[in-house]
């Protein structure tokens, strides 16, 4: 019996020391040994920001500004946004910009960014679709950099970079570290074959490869992703083009951050489930490795890893491990409360913040088991923002 639970103990501290350190090694050591893939073009083709909106409208203005200066040709750019359900008054405040690049797609029932983007996409008079959110801001170059992967006719789509701005909060340093660490891993991932999935702020898009996404999907820009990679079409990564947006204001919403990603998560496995087979060779290796154990398995084998070590240690075996355990979720509470004082000390941040996440993904496996992660996104408090 005790064999059985240290099997457990140490196939659970392997899955998570794999997930989260050994994939990134190894996929390190292959990028050394493949050629990238990239074949860039100067050309500049037309291009469609779409920007989804809900109750924007103290911010909205500020949106369509930054994109109407981004370093690009004037008559190849528009911007199209598109409202969803807002009982603020944003279509209003779109309405009143003055310029013929800027179009208005107004919905009056809200249904999620997901259908926002299937009524907005098909419309887009861009042979390029950018995808962004009403709260993110590119730098100035950013549609240069992203046009210029689709002169290989593989290519898709590209992957912008998200950046988080690092402001005096514990929750900006907890988002920071992470989307570093996911960035390098995106690179990596984009230079062996194809990268993982695109983040809904900054993303680009072939328009002629845009098919219609379930309605109720909840992080559609995995899917619309990762459904393109299906049909062997490659995902670009170029960190270069950087969209950037304040921390979330609290742990408390970046809880609820998290959760939807997690949930979305599992609908996306068992939607994609073709991508767990071999037929996908190197891209299922990735995609298991990258993603699956992280949403799936992780959160599930650290619990398990304590309960075995407590049961072989109360039998005298591995009682050192049991107590770095203890001593790890120990610093882990302390950096919870220290975080709720504003302090930063990393020595019980980094358990804190890598505690958290997997809490979080917890909480995303149950409610998307439960059915109860609505399609609509809820809005987050921002730090900088009303």
């Amino acid at each position: 019996m005790l064999n059985a639970w240290a099997w457990v103990l140490w196939g659970a501290l392997a899955v998570t020391f794999y997930a989260y350190v050994g994939y990134g090694l190894i996929i390190w050591l292959i990028s050394r040994l493949v050629r990238d893939p990239s074949r860039l073009s100067a050309d500049l083709p037309s291009v469609s920001v779409v920007i989804a909106a809900y109750n924007e409208a103290s911010i909205i203005a500020a949106r369509i500004h930054n994109a109407l200066a981004l370093d690009y040709p004037t008559d190849r750019l528009e911007v199209l946004i598109v409202t969803d359900g807002c009982t603020d008054g944003t279509e209003d405040v779109v309405l009143a910009v003055e310029d013929p690049r800027v179009r208005l797609l107004h919905r009056m029932e809200r249904s999620g960014k997901v259908n926002a983007l299937n009524a907005a996409i098909p419309q887009a008079h861009g042979e390029i679709v950018v995808g962004s959110d009403a709260n993110c801001f590119f730098e100035a170059d950013c549609l240069r950099l992203l046009v210029r992967h689709f002169g290989d006719p593989r290519v898709a789509m590209v992957a912008g970079e998200k950046r988080i701005h690092q402001g005096a909060g514990t929750v900006s340093l907890g988002e920071g570290l992470y989307w570093r660490y996911e960035s390098w891993l995106k690179r990596l991932d984009s230079k062996v074959s194809t990268a993982l999935g695109a983040t809904g702020e900054v993303f680009a898009l072939r328009k002629a490869c845009f098919e219609p996404l379930p309605t109720n999907a909840i992080i559609e820009d995995f899917i619309l992703s990762m459904r393109l990679v299906m049909a062997g079409r490659r995902v670009a990564y170029e960190p270069a083009a950087t969209a950037s947006e304040d921390a979330s204001a609290s742990f408390a919403d970046e809880f609820k951050r998290k959760v939807r990603i997690v949930a979305g998560g599992w609908q996306s496995v068992v939607r994609l489930w073709p991508l767990l087979t071999p037929r996908y060779g190197l891209v299922a290796f990735q995609y298991v490795s990258h993603r699956v154990l992280r949403w799936m398995v992780v959160p599930f084998a650290l619990p398990l890893a304590l309960i075995a070590n407590g049961v072989l240690a109360w039998h005298g075996q591995w009682r050192w491990l049991f107590a770095l355990q203890l001593v790890f979720y120990g610093l882990a509470l302390v950096g919870y409360f220290l975080q709720r004082r504003g302090i930063r000390w990393m020595i019980a941040y980094v358990p804190f913040y890598f505690t958290f996440l997997n809490v979080a993904a917890l909480a995303g496996a149950w409610r998307y088991v439960r059915g109860r992660q609505p399609v609509t996104w809820e809005k987050a408090q921002r730090l900088g923002t009303p």
